[in-house]
């Protein structure tokens, strides 16, 4: 027993030692040397009080109140004296940036600055400049600002894509308006996704972001931005270990057209995707889930000239591999409109090769499917559908397809919602709720399917599996 027990402590000992022995990153000479270029950036709007009052603001009300000598709330002063007398009252956000340029171009966040009426920028030499806005691009969420200086320090620019997920970064920033604040974690993932963020593969951390982070650098171990820290998850407004931050060369590519032309050129393509899941890998009789399924093709689009169809898989562009979804939108956007590149995909188990000429990518939006109707029955797949009317297919460019006005079942746990519209089944276009039905009956059960749904602008493929 004595022996056990000293073989224990022995073991103990040398874990301990192991731990001593492991040496965790310095960020002290980091934070020294890269401190100076990062700055705090306040936005201030001259907000009126009448704007104060918003949403709930109304003239009548207000003339009620001016009739019978009340105050009105939220306007100091006499209630009858003019609007324009009342003072105008400053409500400041705080944000952070980063110099890239040692005369003054400093890169930021698009949503710490969007509705500022002034930018002020302070420097960590406690110097303050009132900063232009050369430009906003809300879908990368980038802006890029200039301020009268000279001879400023300015940031090192590193390798997203080099970057291994575990690995030690650091933000510098203003969380809470308290300047330079360093904070250390390690990436948690790299090139995620995130919803209605189709161009940005963001960088995924644990790295201490809360509000006044936005629009400051992250940095590898040796002192290089890698990324701006842009957006966290969180259920009560401050830290809780997801933030996500903009690879720097997506924000620089962003920041350079700002300069240039005030606004961002994209190319275009006109289709939507989505990942290739393990179901829908076996629905399409897939070996792996690689590349970038299309889940609709826009009339009149580059795609759609170029001979592109829903249901095929992109796996390259313009020869660059495809593994993730998130890696399409990146090149894609930054291609050069008309431009004609080569993308491979695999179409009915067989690799083509297709020229298409990229075009500029539209500011338009989507027009959204009505939802109206209901239906008794359900199918196999526990969906009731109605044919679309006139109207309905108008709202969906023209395409024909079924809407659904009931969900159970297996299509409640596949994520199909009342109002979505299926356009095809198993790349089989739909024609009528019969005819759908009818080739539902020749599956057999257990096998997965895979629906094309519209959504809210959006197409996409659902897999749900035959349980009867």
């Amino acid at each position: 027993m004595k022996r056990i027990f000293l073989s224990l402590i022995f073991v103990c000992l040398t874990f301990v030692n192991f731990l001593g022995a492991v040496e965790l990153p310095d960020f002290t000479v980091l934070a020294e040397e890269q401190s100076d270029k990062v700055v705090n950036i306040t936005s201030i709007v001259e907000q009126n009080p009448r704007q104060q009052m918003a949403p709930f603001y109304d003239e009548r009300m207000e003339e009620f109140f001016r009739r019978f000598g009340i105050p009105l709330p939220g306007m100091p002063g006499n209630p009858n004296a003019e609007q324009e007398q009342q003072p105008q009252e400053r409500v400041n956000g705080t944000g952070s940036g980063f110099i890239i340029e040692s005369d003054g171009y400093i890169i930021t966040n698009a949503h710490v600055v969007a509705q500022a009426d002034t930018v002020m920028v302070k420097l960590t030499d406690d110097r303050e400049f009132k900063a232009e806005i050369l430009g906003i691009d809300r879908r990368t969420d980038v802006a890029l600002l200039k301020i009268e200086a000279n001879g400023l320090p300015k940031v090192k620019y590193g390798d997203p894509d080099k970057v291994k997920v575990g690995a030690w970064v650091a933000a510098i920033g203003s969380p809470f308006g308290l300047e330079n604040t360093v904070t250390v974690g390690v990436v948690s993932a790299k090139k995620r996704a995130l919803p209605q963020e189709d161009f940005v593969p963001f960088i995924q951390t644990d790295v201490a972001i809360n509000p006044g982070n936005s629009g400051g650098p992250l940095f590898n171990t040796d002192g290089e931005v890698i990324g701006i820290n842009s957006q966290i998850y969180s259920r009560t407004g401050g830290y809780m270990g997801l933030s996500f931050a903009i690879p720097i060369d997506v924000a620089i590519n962003v920041a350079d057209q700002l300069k240039e032309n005030g606004r961002v050129i994209r190319g275009w393509l006109g289709i939507n995707i989505q990942q290739i899941t393990e179901d829908l890998s076996e629905s399409f009789g897939l070996k792996d889930t690689n590349g970038a399924l299309i889940a609709g093709v826009g009339n009149g689009s580059p795609a759609e000239q170029g001979g592109l169809l829903a249901g095929d898989i992109i796996l390259k562009f313009d020869n660059k591999l495809i593994k993730l979804s998130s890696d399409l939108p990146k090149y894609v956007s930054s291609t050069k409109p008309n431009t004609t590149v080569n993308i491979e995909v695999l179409r009915k188990g067989k690799k083509v090769i297709l020229p298409v000429k990229i075009g500029e990518m539209p500011n338009q939006e989507v027009k959204v499917a009505s939802k109206k109707g209901s239906e008794p029955s359900y199918n196999r797949l526990g969906l009731s559908l109605k044919e679309l009317s006139d109207e309905d297919r108008k709202k969906i460019d023209g395409r024909n397809g079924l809407m659904i006005v009931g969900v159970k079942g297996n299509a409640v746990s596949a994520g199909i919602r009342t109002g979505d519209v299926v356009l095809a089944l198993n790349n089989s276009a739909v024609k009528s709720v019969q005819s759908f039905n009818n080739d539902l009956r020749k599956i057999p059960k257990g096998k997965t399917v895979a629906l094309l749904i519209y959504r809210n602008g959006d197409t996409l493929y659902i897999p749900i599996k035959i349980s009867n």
